[in-house]
Parts: C-alpha cells; sequence; structure tokens
C-alpha cells in the first residue's frame, strides 16, 4: 500500500508540474472572504443560458445565479420556500383546499375533484414581494408566467427538456398557437377565470391547472430555473429561439452576462475558460435572521483537467474545496493530514445493471430473446454479489440496494418484501444453475452456456470508470456460465446504442424517491420512445399500478401502491441493482470552518455556503 501511495504522490506531483497556472499561491495570499473551488473537467462553460446544460459545472453555476419556485426537502417530503413564498390547492372555484392548521387537506383534495368533471387541479402560488433580478428590476409573476409559458411553446424555446418538465400542466401550444391556457395572472385572464386577484395581489400571485397527479408540481416547482421576462421576451423569436444554435450578438451576450435572481451572481469580468467568479449577491431576498443566507462573498472556480492534479493541489493549498466526488481508492491519501476535512456522505444514486429485453424487431437476435425470459434474467440478478461489489469496487465506501430500488431511509414507504436478492450467496447461486439449467443445459469445456452450439456471451455498455464494476460481475456471472464483457459506450450512448436497442445490457445510475415517482416511474418502467425505460420494458401490471398511483388523490393510498410497485419492479429482473457508492469529496479547514455533509453531495453545497466561517488567524 506504501509503494501504491508513493507512486501515486509522483504522479501527482508530475502532473501539477505540468498543469499549474500562474496565480497558484493566489489562494494562500488572499485575506478576503473568497472560497477557491476546485472543479475537474475538460472545460468552463462561456454561456450560461441555465436551461442549456446539463454538462460539467454549468448546472452548478446555473442554480447558484437563477432560483426555482420552490426547493424540495427530502427529509420531510415538502416543498420550502424560494421564489415562491407559499402555495396551496384551491377548488375549481378558487376557495383554499387547507386544514384548520393551515396544511394541504387532503382528504378535502380528494373529495373536490375525485367526483369533479374537471380533468385538473388548481393551484394557487404566492411569491416573495421583495426579489429583485441582479439588474436591479423586481421579479413578479409575470416572469414566472413567461418561464412557464415558453417552457411549453417549443417554437420559441426549442428546448425539449422543458417540455418535458412543463408536461403535467395543462398549459399547450401547436405550431406556436396557444391552444389551451393553464397559467393565470392578474394580467393574464385570472379574474375572467374566476380566480380572484387584487390590484395589490398582481404581482405576487398567480393560479396553475395541472394533471390530476399530486406529484404535477413537483418539476414546476423545483425543476425549472425562472427568467427574466424583461431579458429575455424583447429578444426571443421564432427565428431567434431561447435555445439557439446561431445566437444573435444580444442573445450571446445575455449567455455570457446572466441575469438571475439566485444567491450568487456571475462577475463576467473575471471569468473565462479556466476561472470563474461568482459573487454573493447582498440583496438576495432569503436572510439568516437578519444576516446574509450565504456566508461566503467570493466564489473561484478553478478548472483542473485532471482529478490527480486537482488532488495535489487541494493537499499543497492552492483550493480550499474539491467540487468532485473522489474515488475511495485516493481515501488513503488523506489519512492524518493537517487541516484536510473528507466527507463521506450517502449517495442517492443507484448503480444499475439494465438488461435489453424488448429490443426493436430489427434489434432481435436469439441471445437477446434469451434476456426476455424472465427467470433468465432472475438467475443474472441471483448471481450479483452486491456486497462484494461494494467492498472491492468501492472499498466499502458505498451500500447495497433492495430490488424495489427505493432506498431504505424511506422507512415509512421502503417494502422490505421487495428485498429478495440479498440472501445466502451459495443458495443464490444453486437456484441461478437451477433456473439456467432448464433452459440452457449445454455448456462448453470452460462451464459457459451454450445456445445453438454457440457460448452465451453479452456486452455491457460502461464508461471507462465503470470498467472496474463490469470485470467483477465477470467474474461473478462466470458462476452461472454466462459471459460477459465490457463495452465502451462513448459520448452519446443513448443515440449510438440505447434508443435504437443497439445493446445487451448497460450501466444506468437511477434515483427513485417520493418527489420524482409520478415523473421517474413512467420515464422509466412504461415509455417506450427514447426514455429512461433503456430496455424496453413493458409490463402491464406494473404500467398499470404506476399509472394508478399517479391518477390518485388519495394521499396514503398512493402511499400504499408505491409499496406495490417496489415488489413488482423487484420481480421484473429488468434494472438489477448493484450499489449505491457514497459520495466522498474533500476540503481545507485552514482557512474555513463549519462544513456540512449533505446526502448525495460533494461538500460544497448549499448548507455549507449557509455555514461556512473564515478562521481567525
Amino acid at each position: 500500500m506504501l509503494k501504491k501511495i508513493m507512486s501515486l504522490t509522483l504522479v501527482f506531483i508530475s502532473l501539477f508540474l505540468v498543469g499549474c497556472s500562474s496565480n497558484e499561491y493566489e489562494r494562500r495570499d488572499d485575506a478576503s472572504n473568497t472560497l477557491y473551488v476546485g472543479s475537474v473537467g475538460a472545460s468552463f462553460p462561456t454561456s450560461f443560458m441555465p436551461w442549456l446544460s446539463r454538462d460539467g459545472i454549468a448546472p452548478t453555476i446555473s442554480s447558484m445565479v437563477y432560483n426555482t419556485l420552490f426547493t424540495y426537502d427530502d427529509n420531510t417530503g415538502t416543498f420550502v420556500e424560494s421564489i415562491g413564498k407559499e402555495w396551496y390547492y384551491v377548488s375549481p372555484e378558487g376557495d383554499p383546499i387547507l386544514t384548520t392548521e393551515g396544511n394541504i387537506d387532503y382528504d378535502e383534495l380528494e373529495a373536490v375533484y375525485s367526483g369533479s368533471d374537471e380533468s385538473y387541479l388548481v393551484v394557487k402560488i404566492i411569491i416573495h414581494d421583495d426579489i429583485f433580478w441582479h439588474d436591479g428590476e423586481k421579479l413578479t409573476v409575470e416572469d414566472i408566467y413567461y418561464t412557464f409559458d415558453i417552457g411549453t411553446n417549443n417554437a420559441l424555446s426549442n428546448h425539449a427538456g422543458s417540455l418535458a418538465w412543463t408536461a403535467d400542466l395543462q398549459h399547450s401550444y401547436s405550431n406556436g398557437v396557444m391552444t389551451r391556457q393553464g397559467i393565470f395572472t392578474y394580467d393574464h385572464g385570472a379574474n375572467e377565470r374566476g380566480y380572484n386577484i387584487t390590484e395589490e395581489e398582481k404581482d405576487t400571485v398567480m393560479y396553475l391547472h395541472v394533471n390530476k397527479v399530486l406529484g404535477a408540481i413537483t418539476s414546476l416547482f423545483s425543476t425549472i430555473l425562472i427568467l427574466p421576462e424583461h431579458i429575455w421576451e424583447p429578444i426571443v423569436t421564432v427565428d431567434n429561439q431561447l435555445n439557439s444554435k446561431e445566437p444573435t450578438a444580444e442573445t450571446l451576450y445575455q449567455y455570457q452576462h446572466p441575469v438571475g435572481s439566485g444567491g450568487y451572481k456571475l462577475d463576467p469580468e473575471n471569468s473565462n475558460a479556466q476561472v470563474i467568479t461568482l459573487v454573493r449577491y447582498d440583496e438576495y431576498h432569503l436572510k439568516d435572521g437578519l444576516d446574509y443566507l450565504y456566508k461566503v462573498e467570493k466564489i473561484k472556480f478553478m478548472l483542473f483537467q485532471e482529478q490527480n492534479v486537482a488532488i495535489y493541489a487541494l493537499l499543497k493549498g492552492h483550493i480550499d474545496i474539491l467540487d468532485s466526488t473522489v474515488s475511495s481508492n485516493y481515501l488513503s491519501l488523506f489519512d492524518d493530514r493537517e487541516d484536510i476535512f473528507v466527507s463521506n456522505a450517502d449517495g442517492i444514486f443507484t448503480q444499475t445493471l439494465v438488461i435489453n429485453l424488448n429490443p426493436a424487431t430489427s434489434e432481435k437476435n436469439a441471445l437477446r430473446d434469451l434476456l426476455g425470459i424472465s427467470d433468465f434474467r432472475r438467475a443474472i440478478a441471483l448471481a450479483i454479489n452486491q456486497e462484494e461489489l461494494v467492498s472491492f469496487v468501492l472499498n466499502g465506501a458505498g451500500k447495497t440496494v433492495s430490488a424495489g430500488l427505493l432506498s431504505e431511509n424511506l422507512t415509512d414507504f421502503y417494502n422490505p418484501d421487495a428485498d429478495i436478492l440479498r440472501f445466502d450467496l451459495e443458495e443464490r447461486i444453486l437456484e441461478a444453475n437451477s433456473l439456467l439449467d432448464a433452459i440452457v443445459p449445454d455448456k462448453d469445456h470452460e462451464g459457459y452456456r451454450l445456445l445453438a452450439g454457440e457460448r452465451i456471451k453479452y456486452t455491457i455498455l460502461g464508461t471507462p470508470g465503470e470498467q472496474d464494476v463490469i470485470s467483477r460481475l465477470q467474474v461473478q456471472l462466470q458462476k452461472i456460465g454466462i459471459e460477459v464483457e465490457f463495452k465502451a459506450k462513448g459520448s452519446s450512448p443513448e443515440r449510438t446504442y440505447i434508443f435504437n436497442s443497439k445493446f445487451d445490457m448497460t450501466l444506468q445510475g437511477v434515483i427513485f424517491s417520493l418527489e420524482n415517482a409520478d415523473i421517474m416511474y413512467r420515464a422509466h418502467f412504461v415509455t417506450l420512445s427514447q426514455s429512461s425505460n433503456y430496455g424496453r420494458l413493458t409490463d402491464s401490471v406494473l404500467s398499470a399500478k404506476i399509472n394508478e398511483m399517479r391518477l390518485s388523490l388519495n394521499l396514503n393510498y398512493k402511499y400504499e401502491l408505491l409499496q406495490e410497485i417496489q415488489e413488482l419492479i423487484a420481480l421484473n429482473y429488468y434494472k438489477i441493482p448493484l450499489y449505491t457508492s457514497n459520495i466522498i469529496s474533500v476540503a481545507r479547514t485552514d482557512r474555513y470552518e463549519g462544513y456540512i455533509v449533505v446526502e448525495g453531495s460533494t461538500i460544497f453545497n448549499t448548507d455549507t455556503l449557509q455555514n461556512l466561517r473564515r478562521v481567525e488567524g
């Protein structure tokens, strides 16, 4: 182990000497309240239109510069105020559906809408009255109207993602012409529709029509970053769409000089392809009592193209935080180091092995026909040793997962009956081989199973970083006579392999929670065209249960259905759980203290930014 650490250190030093920049000592001499954050990637973005990029650091920057209506608290299962101050359901006539304590009355909601002929629920939203865009313009519900409206109008947005985010909003366009209105403000027909908004409330109150699904508000509330109407409405046209591949000079300027309402604003004059600088927005409406919500005045993101170089930069004191998940292989490098804080947070993404069980007709073959047999898939699932994967692939920094794919931390909703794959390994291997003996009994001289005299062999799509886990799967599946090998998925696997069924198996990270169940269950297990249902599962019973769960307005019954769905997911042996890896990240404590470990996040998170303090002296 000592030899391994020494060799890694030599690699770090050589890479650092090649990759270090002229400002490597800037942090050491900086007495200001500036946090230096290392980020690993090929390059930094220079455009910050928040809907456009999901890659690298772009979503992090966008979420700090812009705000959603609300954020979601996984621990309480509630939406927390952001731009929005409060919300609740109302009757079709606009009467609040609340208990005497001011909470949502789900029994009353079911009573009002279950027998209603209307196809929607009415949601009332009240936003804060003291929010200003970074350029000083006031934020009103008209900005939210504009954002949601353009999200449904692809002729102007040219953004498929926003169509998915607004799919449960009953507001739609056809070829740029509104065919149904589902967003109502004082200036957009609220009073005419029967929703009373006074002159004093015109900037802060709005109503939405959403599908009769309790999760319909999720993406509207916590996914869509709100845009400033006064910036985008004058320049976005059918010929110059919001998501433009050939933006005009004015559009490009706005991409590069974002005007948001979030807790930080971009400093474009001190940002480039190597450094991104954010400055705290001191007029931000959310406060910590009378103090600023975020305690760090300035954040400088520093680009490193190699993680090894970034780790060495942290160890040498050139950055405060490494905003990148560190492999558990490197944990020993931080042992007994002064001024180093290691965050080993529980992960929320489950790595799964996805089986292509229902390929498109053009991609069917005899080997893939076997994958369509439930007992064949069960044999593969039984042979997978999650404990070994956690131990050897993650070095223990992770946990095993139920076949129902819902976190055991959700104690009120997790169904232990869906945990059907975690029993004695020897028993599992015996059962797996027994199942396969009934399907493909012939074997070659090495013990691999044969189909029509040919060895049964599958490829697993993965990234270079996933070769480790696929190598372990090779060994595990060898015990049941199934051969698998790694196949590089490339930079665009969905387009190249997945959506056209050109694969046998692939690795896929999934997360299912109470917040996203209404949307993600359909995407992963029902929808067939270009969705997260990579293997094109078609299970009429599961689909019916998911649809019933989505449409139920009885909250308790909805939760019962979630438990039933977990069992049905498990019995399909389709997205076979491998593990959930911890999120390991590292920070220095010589300039800042007060780091907060957050489930599913690196140490660079909003809780940390609200708690950090400069170390005195």
